[in-house]
């Protein structure tokens, strides 16, 4: 169960230290991702050449690596950074995006996962399925296989590779093989906006530069990107006006109607 008082006080943190996430994620996701870090209180910047990883990364708190556009330039960027945080003690999370759709991208997020040891894996279902050789064929980056279905499989890759796992979904599911949370906050509205489950990945992310228990970032990551879409979905039910009122209740909402909505 998620303790409410220090959830109150990781949220303080955050807006009080204006951490910097580095974020490689894709372009689709880049402007809201951005957006939704500032509005909660997090600096986020968006770099991904390789040519400045080392450096960028080595002055962030934290990085997230999303593979949602890949090409081989950005690969290598990558590379270097999931190293340059590995080899620094910066703790990391990895989105796989679209695993199982291409072997291309599996091979690519697991490499990177064996390789460089993310604090965090972050995805849905079925690319969670995709990491653990259970053969799935995702959706594109939509999830074919609900959240219940791929619990085993989350359990076993937390274990493997000594990570916490998520899978994002109607509840979503924290795991380090072991413990287990599950977050019931969120909207059906949810899945209907792109990037939303990315902008969660770099919600892991941020809360990872505060807290050093990665099992309780993420649960708490999870519980913001829950209790705002719920919040939102109270007034606005269609993806085009849900999108800037959840950026204003990132902004708006204080720490304790966060701990006050939070459904476990």
């Amino acid at each position: 169960m998620i303790d409410k008082k220090r959830f109150e006080e990781d949220i303080k943190k955050i807006r009080v230290t204006n951490p910097l996430i580095h974020n490689i994620t894709n372009y689709v996701a880049m402007n809201f991702s951005a957006n939704a870090l500032l509005a909660f209180g997090a600096s986020p910047i968006m770099a991904h050449s390789p040519m400045e990883m080392e450096e960028i990364v080595t002055q962030s708190s934290a990085l997230v690596i999303n593979i949602g556009t890949l090409d081989e330039n950005w690969i290598k960027g990558m590379e270097i950074a999931a190293q340059t945080a590995y080899r620094n003690h910066k703790p990391w999370v990895i989105d796989p995006v679209g695993a199982g759709a291409s072997t291309y991208r599996t091979q690519t997020a697991l490499h990177l996962i064996q390789e460089y040891h993310p604090n965090v894996i972050r995805g849905n279902a079925s690319e969670i399925m995709a990491l653990t050789n259970n053969r799935v064929q995702s959706k594109g980056v939509d999830s074919s296989i609900n959240v219940e279905k791929a619990q085993n499989a989350a359990d076993w890759l937390a274990k493997e590779h000594h990570t916490i796992v998520v899978i994002s979904g109607e509840t979503d599911y924290i795991t380090n093989g072991q413990q287990r949370e599950f977050i019931q906050n969120g909207s059906p509205i949810m899945p209907k906006i792109t990037a939303m489950g990315c902008t969660a990945s770099s919600m892991v992310g941020t809360f990872l530069s505060i807290n050093e228990n990665s099992f309780m970032a993420a649960a708490h990551a999870m519980a913001i990107m829950g209790i705002t879409g719920e919040t939102t979905a109270e007034k606005y039910q269609s993806p085009g006006s849900f999108v800037p009122a959840f950026l204003d209740n990132l902004y708006q909402m204080k720490d304790t109607e966060y701990s006050n909505k939070l459904r476990q």
